[in-house]
């Protein structure tokens, strides 16, 4: 049974341990402004802490487009949003849980960076991204000039320094999101994903996430020590013995929930 929660700006619908949240704005093309930058951060914080959330799907309202970034018209009225309210920079600082972008339309400025702060990308095949900030006299300094740690270097300079689109498609062919789906699909397909993931041990999936992102951030050395120290307590812990008991009775894993971010 699925629970809608009216936010104005953004909505949030559980289905089962997945909450999926909508940015709601689409007569602006679900732009950001300071009201929906605070909601939006509010809700993952919640489901971070939130043992029945496994999983985490950010789309947007329509098909117009995901999110065209930062709303420039209150900007101009209400300045600069409060940094402590960036849905970004807290997906870019360790969140636990997997968060699933579900591209319905483009990703332009803050929305692709908005995109890039998710672990796995679903396109709508009419989706592009771009980054347009150098043409407004700011840089896309919230993932968007990381992204040489996620595309060639030429391809990453092209969209930073010429603010041109990347269809969906070649953000495939580069490996920059996972699936490119007919328009209307982009949900679905997350949701797919999502209740994959949602099926598997919630503390092996946490930690899986935070190993792998480790592993791009520090020395291998020290990547390997942590790998060792995590997959030493969750194989001390419930959830493997769970899992083994399962296989061999051929039943369906119960596994713990996760209690704390």
């Amino acid at each position: 049974m699925t629970d809608w929660q009216d936010m104005t700006s953004v909505t949030s619908e559980h289905r089962g341990s997945i909450l999926v949240l909508t940015i709601n704005r689409p007569e602006v093309r679900n732009a950001l402004d300071q009201p929906t930058l605070t909601v939006l951060t509010q809700a993952l914080i919640g489901a971070a802490t939130d043992p029945q959330v496994l999983v985490v799907v950010l789309t947007g309202a329509g098909d117009r487009a995901f999110c065209a970034g930062l709303d420039l018209k209150a900007l101009a009225t209400h300045g600069v949003p409060d940094p402590d309210t960036s849905p970004v920079n807290l997906l870019r600082g360790g969140y636990p849980k997997p968060v699933i972008a579900a591209l319905n339309g483009p990703a332009v400025g803050g929305g692709f960076e908005l995109a890039l702060a998710c672990d796995l990308l679903v396109a709508a095949e009419h989706c592009y991204l771009a980054l347009p900030e150098v043409g407004r006299g700011i840089a896309a300094s919230e993932g968007g000039t990381e992204l040489p740690l996620r595309l060639p270097l030429a391809v990453a300079l092209e969209l930073g320094l010429t603010g041109s689109p990347l269809s969906a498609g070649r953000a495939l062919e580069l490996g920059l999101i996972n699936q490119v789906v007919p328009i209307g699909q982009a949900l679905p397909t997350a949701l797919q994903y999502a209740e994959q993931i949602s099926k598997h041990s919630p503390a092996a999936v946490v930690a899986t996430k935070a190993l792998m992102y480790e592993a791009l951030a520090v020395d291998r050395a020290i990547s390997r020590r942590s790998a060792r120290r995590v997959t030493a307590d969750l194989l001390a812990g419930p959830d493997a013995a769970e899992g083994a008991a399962a296989f061999v009775e051929k039943r369906a894993p119960h596994w713990t929930p996760q209690t704390t971010a």
